[in-house]
């Protein structure tokens, strides 16, 4: 009985002797792995190794912003793809002497092309820095030597002298100090007077400011259109005038004395007509006939070569329906031919003596159209939408000079007129016949 107890006894230690090394065991190969896996971590990391990045190295780590893919977009029309900018495009203008074409862009840069490159394959700029800021709108100014910047974040304006250099290029110098702060709505357009007498900035909320060229406030304005949708200066530099929320654009006259000194701002006249709120406007070079376009899904050009001083209003001239959508922007080309329209990412262009729908370009942009324009020669119409800026042949306004052409040729009452206008068409068709000739790049 001693004997089995003892055995009994001896089996039971020998069991436990065992459950302890078997824990004592996976003790040490869960440790053992841990350090292989600590030794890992430590380990180097060689040339083509990729270190995981620990819990806090992640939460430290902002995710990266995939730059979108540039929206691409191809037609036989299309001169060319302006392609520098990194961020969105908020404005374009042409320089009144038609050389250079000025963009701004949400990239914190302001760029100068060459109108003349339009048709090379290779298209370059000069860039402009806004340290601290966006400009949102640009504008040369009339002697083309300056331009005007509108500032996202100081939410004012200014003044950049272009100084040109030994080579052709330019430095881009701030002006010492920026206008002071004076609109409380989101500011929609600035401009400045091709006179040189005055500068102009508009905000959403009915205000227009009209200011001199060092930044004093001659007048304010407000439109009581509920809201601006658009305002500009005319490209005679006397009126200014302003579209939204109600069915008319009204029109200003910034007056001055004869030796230069601001009078008064005036009202001229109204373009009445539309049955709905009017989205954008748009002047001829000689300010003599103005195209507006409106919720209503209308176009209309006016003659406003009228004496208002006298109560005579402008004179409807055609109505044209038109696809439009919220933010549809209109442009009539400097010699009063060509209307182009945009809708959403659409542009149309009209002939604008017939009011004839002559050629459509769909998903020119990514986004929604925000600047149409056309160069001072009336060779090409510019848009914007996305990081890119589409030039388009005006091949519209080319088939529009030869008819008018056509027709004063019948009329012409000596032969040295007649030989002009002969000439004239030739040349317009020659330019014409370039366009859908020319090899594609």
């Amino acid at each position: 009985m001693e004997f089995g107890a003892i055995l009994a006894l001896s089996v039971l230690i020998g069991a436990l002797v065992i459950l302890v090394a078997v824990a004592v065991g996976r003790q040490k190969g869960e440790l053992s792995e841990q350090n292989e896996q600590k030794k890992d971590t430590d380990a180097p990391v060689e040339e083509n190794a990729v270190k995981a990045p620990s819990k806090k190295q992640k939460q430290q780590q902002r995710p990266r912003k995939e730059r979108p893919q540039q929206h691409t977009f191809t037609h036989q029309l299309l001169s060319s793809v302006l392609k520098s900018h990194s961020g969105n495009v908020t404005c374009l203008d042409f320089s009144s002497n038609g050389k250079y074409l000025a963009s701004c862009a949400d990239d914190r840069t302001i760029r100068i092309w060459s109108t003349k490159d339009f048709l090379e394959r290779d298209h370059k700029s000069l860039r402009a820095n806004i340290e601290f800021d966006n400009a949102t709108f640009v504008r040369f100014s009339p002697d083309s030597r300056a331009f005007i910047t509108w500032l996202s974040n100081g939410e004012t304006i200014r003044i950049y002298k272009m100084i040109k250099k030994e080579d052709g290029t330019f430095n881009f110098k701030a002006a010492p100090e920026d206008f002071p702060q004076k609109h409380k709505g989101i500011v929609i357009n600035i401009g400045i007077a091709e006179t040189g007498k005055f500068i102009m900035s508009a905000s959403v909320d009915t205000t227009i400011v009209i200011w001199d060229l060092k930044g004093d406030v001659l007048a304010t304005i407000n439109t009581n259109q509920m809201t601006n949708s658009h305002v500009a200066i005319s490209p005679c530099g006397r009126f200014v005038a302003s579209c939204g929320f109600t069915p008319d654009v009204k029109v200003w006259e910034v007056c001055f004395g004869k030796s230069g000194e601001f009078k008064e701002v005036a009202r001229a006249f109204d373009l009445k007509g539309h049955s709905a709120g009017v989205y954008s406007f748009d002047f001829s070079n000689d300010s003599r006939r103005m195209v507006t376009v409106s919720k209503d899904g209308t176009w209309k050009l006016w003659n406003t070569d009228v004496e208002y001083k006298k109560q005579q209003d402008p004179y409807l001239l055609r109505t044209v329906p038109c696809q439009v959508s919220e933010g549809s922007r209109i442009a009539l080309s400097p010699d009063g031919r060509v209307v182009a329209i945009s809708n959403g990412c659409d542009i149309a262009m009209y002939n604008a003596n017939t009011g004839e729908l002559e050629k459509e370009f769909h998903s020119v942009h990514s986004e929604e159209i925000t600047n149409l324009k056309f160069d001072i020669n009336n060779r090409f119409l510019v848009s914007s939408g996305d990081r890119a800026i589409r030039v388009f042949h005006n091949v519209t306004g080319y088939r529009a000079a030869i008819q008018d052409m056509q027709i004063m040729l019948k009329k012409a009452s000596n032969e040295g007129m007649r030989q002009r206008l002969l000439q004239q068409i030739v040349d317009a068709q020659t330019a014409l016949d370039t366009v859908f000739n020319a090899p594609k790049n």
